[in-house]
């Protein structure tokens, strides 16, 4: 394989095809279920799918495959199928992405949007840019790739799906229809994770699980003037920060069941720690602290374990307030507080789940009306050991494309189809990686997509394929 060469073909398709192709898929507003309940009647998941379609059928990948799978009452999902090249085995490699985003998010700089693309500096802003539309044009991209100069491989699938946002609650239903035509699959490739720094490949080795709902306090039947009830009816708001007490303290952030806590593997901490010494300052430093705000801890170790391995609380959304500007003297009839509890990855998010929901509606303050609804969860993942010759194929193409060595480090995010994966292939090898690297923001205002990085990684793809064993 002619490294250089290859990366040349991959460069130029991103910046010929994969580059505008992607600008097109940001300005649709293809939020997915969770966000969009009316998703079927809006039609943009649809678009985004038929565009990533439309592309792939035109790819000059011999024996490809592409087809949109529908099940009744489910999201669409994009599957293709290459064959393995003669004499590669009877393995599979599995690829995932997904084309489903998350919601707009308030924040954007002038001149950016969540549904307005823009590159600048060799970065593509926008909504879903790096999560995780990329992913199919860099699956396609690598096999083509490695055609091209004539590299054997062994065959190669793909699963693009259209909620991951929510959950994934549609896959598990996919993964059962298509098991009889995926074969023995032994080694799978998630494009959809994170990177420490744009100077290398990084492995993702974990991921943290989750368990949310929305949180509802209620005291009253209709709000009453404040100068009135204050003192005599309790605050709902007073008494949703007593019930998130009991989860959280409230001083450090640290979270206090032990139910919802794990111990961290040493080879897990070890390689935070080499993740540290590498990345430096830039693991708290890539965070936007406003003023003179200060991180929870100082240490780097310390910081990439607790975003990757401790549970923390997050309160993501709130209804019953009213804005700065509408705030009566009322004491207002009730709260509600959406929960995101990040969990370590070995912890059982359905279990987790109904924990939350035990600890915050036992025993209410004053006999209020509480009441927790599960709307989130998602058991964490931690891989396997990897083979040998993985690793030394995805050091060897860090070292070849980035001039590196490669990286290894848990994500504090949460991918649930990595857990279902695992359930289903239990001796597969896994290569989880990405492209949201230090201030992508994904899921937050001025999302990018690092396109150098990008075409890097792909063509690290591509030769780990052509490494695969079959």
């Amino acid at each position: 394989m002619n490294a250089q060469t290859l990366l040349s073909a991959i460069s130029m398709q991103w910046d010929r095809e994969i580059v505008p192709l992607l600008t097109d898929y940001v300005r649709i507003p293809a939020k997915s279920p969770h966000f969009d309940p009316q998703w079927e009647a809006h039609g943009h998941i649809e678009r985004v799918i038929r565009l990533a379609e439309a592309w792939a059928k035109k790819q000059p990948v011999q024996g490809l495959k592409v087809e949109i799978l529908r099940l009744p009452g489910r999201t669409p999902l994009l599957y293709f199928d290459v064959p393995a090249s003669v004499g590669s085995g009877d393995s599979t490699v599995l690829l995932y992405g997904h084309l489903d985003k998350q919601p707009e998010m308030s924040g954007w700089r002038d001149g950016y949007g969540p549904w307005d693309p823009l590159l600048e500096d060799g970065k593509l802003y926008g909504r879903g840019s790096a999560d995780d539309g990329y992913a199919v044009f860099a699956a396609l991209s690598a096999i083509g790739a490695l055609q091209a100069q004539g590299i054997a491989h062994s065959r190669c699938t793909g699963m693009i799906e259209t909620c991951e946002e929510s959950g994934s609650y549609d896959l598990p239903a996919y993964l059962d229809a298509l098991a009889p035509r995926l074969g023995r699959v032994d080694f799978v490739i998630g494009l959809d994770s994170g990177c420490g720094d744009y100077e290398r490949m990084w492995d993702t080795t974990s991921l943290r699980g989750l368990a949310g709902g929305r949180l509802t306090v209620e005291v009253l039947t209709e709000g009453v003037h404040s100068g009135d009830a204050s003192g005599v009816v309790p605050s709902s708001f007073r008494i949703a920060r007593k019930l998130l007490d009991r989860i959280e303290d409230a001083t450090t952030g640290r979270v206090l069941p032990p139910e919802f806590h794990a111990p961290i593997p040493p080879e897990r901490a070890e390689q935070a720690k080499r993740a540290a010494e590498m990345l430096g300052d830039s693991v708290i430093a890539k965070f936007p602290l406003a003023g003179s705000t200060q991180p929870m801890v100082s240490d780097s170790t310390e910081a990439v374990l607790n975003r990757t391995w401790r549970p923390a609380l997050s309160i993501i959304g709130a209804d019953g307030l009213p804005s700065n500007a509408d705030a009566g003297n009322v004491l207002r009839p009730k709260t509600s507080l959406t929960l995101s509890l990040r969990l370590p990855p070995t912890v059982d998010g359905a279990s987790a789940g109904r924990m939350l929901k035990r600890l915050l509606e036992a025993d209410p303050p004053y006999g209020a009306t509480v009441r927790f609804d599960e709307e989130q969860g998602a058991t964490g993942w931690s891989a396997p050991p990897s083979a040998p010759w993985l690793k030394a194929a995805v050091n060897d193409a860090s070292m070849q494309f980035y001039g590196k060595p490669s990286a290894a480090m848990g994500e504090g995010g949460t991918i649930p189809f990595m857990a279902m994966l695992g359930k289903h292939f239990p001796e597969a090898q896994f290569l989880i990686t990405g492209v949201l690297g230090p201030h992508s923001n994904a899921h937050g205002p001025n999302e990018f997509l690092h396109v150098p990085y990008a075409k890097k990684l792909t063509a690290c793809v591509a030769t780990i394929i052509a490494g695969h064993p079959g």
